[in-house]
């Protein structure tokens, strides 16, 4: 048996999802389904059985991992960059995930969890080495300092354990993030709403709309996590990204035209949706003054390393399928 924790959420669905698809059904959900909406994301997926996360980790820790786990996916977390409340973020995201390393290094279990690529601040370089980590915010200094643990530890323990530093995530079953979806989520939200999107003015030295990140499908996220799962003999943290930084015009812009697509309208260069104001600015909020990152590209040589090819969902190709799903959905509601 598998176990899954978060598995009601974005990534944690779409690994399920992965799973499934690749002939594993028994698995063990683990989540806080407290935001009931998120149940929308288990109606088409195959498990068997689901526990409360805080169930699950008293059991955990009374009994340790139950004999028929081979591998844990923790994927749980508060993933709130905006959280104001350190304590609680720290209790669900370092002191929750110590707990539930030491449990499935007990047990000698795989153990691959999800950090983050928010613990490299806002310059980088964005390697695993070390060097370019400064986290912004609770969230990304819970990730770190998890990230810092286990590296600790790794010298004490013989099981796989596996660190996911994600980039920016983007794709289906994101719904419930609510302001926490990623941008392609809101930019088609807007067009829906308005049939025109707003991003951030310029910030970092770049302009407006032209900060960089590193979009990645979160169906590439779940294929990484499949495969360390099929080769338990490697171990570390290794970011998962695409490794090309792309503009939020860039995705705007294709997410825009295949709304405009299902629609049946003409689509729009940047310059045209500029100028007819179906893409405007405005000013950054002074909450995130000092807190956002303008850019981000993993550096992804240390997961080509261990073997892993497969090539990354363009852009083009994992934007416009998204948007354009996501546009019906909206449209037939």
């Amino acid at each position: 048996m598998l176990v899954v924790t978060g598995g009601a959420g974005f990534v944690g669905s779409n690994l399920i999802e992965a799973l499934n698809q690749s002939g594993r059904e028994k698995i063990l959900l683990v989540d806080d389904l407290t935001n009931a909406s998120k149940i929308a994301n288990l109606t088409d997926l195959t498990i068997s059985d689901y526990a409360d996360k805080d169930e699950f980790l008293n059991d955990i820790e009374r009994r340790g991992i139950p004999e028929s786990v081979t591998g844990v996916f923790h994927q749980g977390a508060c993933s709130d960059t905006m959280a104001t409340d350190g304590q609680d973020v720290m209790s669900t995201n370092y002191v929750y995930s110590k707990k539930l390393f030491s449990a499935c290094a007990r047990a000698g279990v795989s153990f691959i969890y999800a950090s983050s690529a928010s613990v490299y601040g806002r310059e980088g370089p964005f390697r695993e080495s070390g060097e370019g980590e400064k986290p912004l915010n609770a969230y990304a200094y819970s990730k770190f300092l998890f990230d810092r643990y286990v590296n600790a530890e790794r010298a004490n323990i013989s099981n796989q354990v596996v660190g996911l530093r994600y980039f920016n995530v983007y794709g289906p079953r994101e719904d419930h993030k609510s302001r926490m979806a990623s941008v392609a989520w809101h930019i088609v939200a807007q067009y829906h709403e308005g049939g025109a999107v707003r991003l951030f003015d310029g910030s970092g030295g770049y302009g407006p709309g032209e900060q960089r990140r590193d979009f990645v499908h979160v169906q590439d996220v779940a294929r990484v996590n499949l495969f360390f799962l099929d080769n338990p003999s490697i171990s570390g943290i290794f970011n998962v990204g695409t490794g090309v930084s792309r503009s939020f015009n860039d995705v705007a812009l294709v997410a825009i035209n295949a709304c405009r697509d299902v629609d049946g309208d003409a689509p729009l260069s940047l310059s045209d949706a500029q100028s007819q104001k179906v893409l405007s600015y405005f000013p950054m909020p002074e909450a995130l003054a000092g807190k956002y990152q303008s850019f981000t590209e993993a550096s992804i040589d240390q997961l080509k390393s261990v073997g892993y090819s497969t090539p990354w969902t363009s852009l083009e190709d994992g934007v416009a399928g998204y948007a354009r799903q996501r546009y019906q959905a909206l449209k037939a509601n």
